[in-house]
């Protein structure tokens, strides 16, 4: 019986465990480092214990400081989320040998699965399809080179250990090979501390589908239907739906059976999930991996079944028989999961750190959020830049897609960049609708739709909706004063100007812009607006809070709003997110761009130095290799030319805009 868990982990999964844990009675135990010292999960959790700074290194991923929480706090179990130490074979057994149950599958089946290579021998040996390729022992460069020339372009090079696409590449021509085994191996390396290879043939156009398994101690296996999770982009996923909209009765059948085959080949005993990579053109699939953890997206299996995964974990861990039969799984309805991300995604999906300012959700029937989020909450540089997940389940696809689309235009997450409007594009987009996509649909067939430009519609209503607000505010304060009317103006006449600056990514390059407003107040909450060659009468009807409502031309616009010093968050649930800054009245002279050089695109840490000065380089050589929110950058230079200077060093953290490197 399992009494008490701690939770090695953070953020929503750390608070998606703590959930169950209350329903089943069980006390949880958070960690946290500096960074989540005020974090959400904390505060949920019945107790929680500081293991130390916010790198994961000394924190979440420290296993002596986890076992030693485990054993101060007479723990009976640790639950590991998913990243982190969740696929670590040594760490299972270090809880078992310290008497803590690890709820996850048996550390040999994830020591098992823990290599590509190995799990793709042992998938071949149970008579699971595996893509043709290589994996073996040589490692070499003129191996591998060798291997990919005989299974011919493209193929994908793919890190045996770990996930999330850390060291995988593709690879179109011979020219490029090198350079990108090289690459992959090194970020592996820096990811896993395994810069081992595989390499693949490269499947053009396919269909990413999974299958929940579960397995319990005395030998019985169900799959739990698939999830597909085509959308990805830098090989992470963005929309996870089920059931598939491309498997029929036949297909679900025998991907289902292999899915069996694969946990039985290991003899698994918890939750995973056996990823396939299903062939539009051939209509053959193939296996991929097995996760040997809870999946980010198993709230979409939820949904549809009624059942709740991490519950089934413990029960599992507990020694108790599954009561689940294989035939009496049936999938109820629809459900469909995106991933919220602090990104930018106008600038390459680039993450972003900052300040959530305001957060909150609809109330929406069949929504579920899971998040550790809340107004105030602090996006950092040292973790995984997912703020939310958002599930949807209904009767239909095509409702539950429609029910997103809602949540997403009415989910208010102001104060920081997110991939928000890029979701609601998204969701419009006809393939989407259609169920007709590949791996590759966002980067060959979306197209993000730009900003307005300064007279677009979302620009000047929201820098409406901000000179509102800021009059409102005075007013306030007018009000205060003895003797001052209200509406009071020592100017009545004249129109007062504010100009915003707006911030605009095109071709992966940031730009400013200014949205001129110019207003004056008339009488009773009516003002007249200037903008461009355009006049309107506006009236205000309410600004308080966070929230701005007016009327423009006979159009009702309510505008969402957060304000840090001088700068505006807005959004309208039709117009979309906008964020706007505030001149100051004499225009600050902006910094002089060094002439040739490479600033940080955002926070991160130096993983590697690519140069020495003095050093020749050509257009299209790398500079500096980057890695921010656990993704890595490569900053590469834009011409010919010498390294003149080097402004930083390998394992230092630098902010945005930091001045890394200077070429002549």
């Amino acid at each position: 019986m399992i009494n008490s868990i701690l939770i090695a982990n953070r953020g929503e999964i750390a608070s998606r465990v703590i959930r169950t844990c209350r329903k089943m009675g069980i006390r949880s135990i958070a960690v946290f480092s500096d960074a989540d010292r005020d974090a959400l999960f904390v505060q949920e959790a019945d107790a929680a214990v500081h293991l130390g700074e916010s790198n994961p290194q000394t924190s979440y991923l420290n296993q002596e400081k986890l076992l030693a929480v485990c054993a101060q706090h007479q723990v009976d179990a640790v639950h590991p989320g998913y990243g982190f130490l969740s696929e670590n074979a040594e760490f299972a057994r270090k809880c078992q040998a310290a008497g803590v149950i690890f709820i996850g599958p048996r550390a040999e089946a994830i020591e098992a699965m823990g290599s590509k290579s190995n799990a793709k021998t042992i998938m071949k040996q149970n008579e699971v399809p595996v893509i043709p390729g290589y994996q073996g022992a040589d490692q070499s460069t003129e191996t591998l080179s060798q291997a990919a020339h005989d299974i011919g372009f493209p193929v994908l090079l793919k890190a045996t250990a770990g996930g999330g696409g850390k060291g995988m590449r593709i690879v179109h021509t011979a020219k490029e090979l090198n350079g990108s085994i090289d690459a992959a191996k090194r970020e592996a390396q820096n990811a896993f501390g395994n810069d081992e290879l595989i390499i693949e043939k490269y499947i053009a156009s396919g269909r990413h589908i999974e299958f929940q398994i579960l397995g319990d101690q005395h030998g019985k296996v169900v799959h739990i239907l698939e999830r597909e999770c085509t959308i990805q982009r830098r090989y992470q996923k963005v929309i996870e739906e089920s059931p598939s909209p491309v498997l029929t009765p036949e297909l679900r059948q025998k991907m289902g059976e292999a899915a069996l085959k694969a946990a039985q080949a290991l003899n698994y005993d918890n939750a995973g999930t056996v990823e396939f990579i299903f062939d539009d053109q051939s209509q053959q699939f193939y296996f991929l991996e097995v996760n040997t953890r809870l999946q980010v997206e198993h709230p979409v299996t939820e949904e549809i079944t009624g059942l709740d995964l991490v519950q089934l974990q413990i029960e599992i861990a507990e020694g108790h028989p599954l009561v689940l039969n294989q035939a009496d799984i049936q999938a109820n309805g629809y459900a469909v999961e995106c991933r919220l991300y602090a990104e930018d995604a106008a600038n390459d999906f680039l993450p972003v750190t900052g300040t959530i300012q305001q957060w909150s959700v609809p109330n929406v029937e069949g929504l579920r959020v899971e998040t550790a989020i809340q107004s105030g909450a602090e996006i950092s540089m040292h973790y995984d830049p997912m703020i939310a997940k958002l599930i949807v389940w209904d009767a239909q696809r095509a409702t539950a897609h429609r029910k997103m689309k809602y949540v997403l235009r009415h989910l208010q997450c102001l104060g920081i960049t997110t991939n928000q409007d890029f979701l609601i594009q998204l969701f419009d987009h006809p393939h989407i609708t259609q169920g007709k996509y590949d791996t590759h649909f966002l980067a060959n067939e979306f197209n993000l739709k730009p900003s307005g430009g300064i007279q677009g519609s979302l620009e000047t209503k929201a820098g409406m909706a901000a000179t509102l607000y800021n009059w409102q505010q005075r007013q306030y304060q007018r009000s205060l004063l003895r003797g001052v009317p209200p509406g009071w103006r020592s100017n009545f006449y004249a129109h007062q100007k504010e100009t915003y600056t707006l911030e605009i990514t095109q071709n992966g390059e940031k730009h400013s812009e200014d949205v001129i407003i110019k207003y004056r107040y008339l009488n009773h909450q009516q003002f007249e607006f200037v903008v461009g060659d355009t006049t309107e009468q506006v009236k205000l009807i309410e600004a308080i809070n966070n929230q701005v409502c007016f009327e423009a031309s006979g159009i009702r616009y309510i505008f969402y709003l957060a304000k840090a010093q001088q700068t505006y968050y807005l959004r309208n649930e039709h117009l979309g997110g906008v964020t706007l800054k505030l001149q100051e009245r004499l225009p600050q002279k902006e910094a002089e761009k060094v002439k040739g050089g490479y600033e940080a695109p955002m926070p991160s840490q130096i993983i590697k130095v690519l140069v020495a000065q003095g050093q020749e380089v050509k257009s299209g050589d790398g500079l500096i290799v980057l890695s921010s929110m656990k993704m890595e950058n490569t900053i590469a230079a834009d011409e010919d030319g010498t390294v003149a200077e080097i402004y930083t060093e390998e394992g230092a953290s630098v902010e945005a805009g930091f001045l890394l490197v200077k070429v002549d």
